[in-house]
């Protein structure tokens, strides 16, 4: 792949962006990311306002960090939303590359995640769950740049 105008140079002075916590579930999303699978991904909105993070911007570039915190790709996010977890549709679900084919399965697996002791302690509320009227960010995105050493 090529690097965007806006990206050329050194792709470590752009921000990061992480995928799950570290470990075999990041590794797998980050190898859908570089193979093209996954062009998206969700975020509870809860939780960029406990981290005080702003919402990712159309247009804007992140480099994706693998499990080891090393820089392996750029991506462009195409396509921000922000709905209730019941509107979630079966386009996003699909397009996250983890294999769904229902929604009903992508929301068993992501409230797994949600509900996790990891999730909770990054949320600093060990009762922290979801429901039909969470609100999330729903985030499409496109590889840029592969960053890993030929």
């Amino acid at each position: 792949m090529t690097t965007e105008p806006s990206v050329r140079g050194d792709p470590t002075s752009l921000p990061t962006t992480e995928f799950a916590f570290p470990g075999p579930l990041r590794d797998r999303l980050v190898a859908a990311i570089l193979d093209g699978s996954k062009t998206a991904t969700t975020g509870v909105l809860a939780e960029y306002e406990h981290d005080a993070d702003p919402l990712p911007e159309v247009g804007s570039f992140a480099a994706v960090i693998d499990s080891d915190e090393v820089r392996v790709a750029v991506i462009e996010t195409i396509d921000i939303r922000v709905t209730r977890l019941a509107d979630v549709d079966l386009a996003h679900a699909v397009d996250e590359g983890e294999g769904f084919s229902t929604v009903a399965e992508w929301r068993a697996d992501h409230e797994k995640f949600w509900h996790s002791a990891e999730m909770r302690a990054a949320m600093a509320d060990n009762r922290f769950t979801v429901d039909d009227d969470t609100l999330l960010v729903l985030e499409r995105f496109r590889l840029v740049t592969d960053l890993r050493p030929r």
